[in-house]
């Protein structure tokens, strides 16, 4: 029997923290299936609230992008890697200054007072 699209869909969603473990305009780092997720919860924003990119910064090759500033830059929400400052959009995870580096991105969503991302 084949399953549908959204029983497929459903299975794809992990469980990875709870929303009171969210910090409001700020980062959060969770271990999901082998790699360092930073979560930015920004409650407000326009696009969506929830953000998920990779922790680990290419540029200094610490684990530290959880640890970074949110900003508004020409529109687009962005965080500061702590270390060299490199601007990383959240949406997609694409460096503002070198366009050949970007961070990860995972599907994120709070689904009833739980962070779930989607894995591949």
């Amino acid at each position: 029997m084949r399953q549908s699209n959204t029983q497929r869909n459903l299975a794809l969603w992990k469980r990875v923290c709870d929303e009171h473990d969210l910090v409001r305009n700020s980062g959060v780092v969770v271990w999901a299936d082998g790699a360092q997720v930073a979560l930015f919860y920004l409650p407000g924003a326009e696009e969506q609230t929830l953000y998920a990119i990779d922790n680990h910064d290419p540029e200094s090759g610490a684990n530290v992008i959880g640890r970074g500033l949110v900003a508004s830059i020409k529109g687009e929400l962005v965080v500061a890697a702590p270390i060299y400052k490199q601007h990383y959009r959240l949406r997609d995870g694409q460096c503002l200054e070198a366009p050949h580096q970007h961070l990860r991105v995972w599907p994120v969503r709070l689904n009833g007072g739980v962070v779930e991302l989607a894995m591949d």
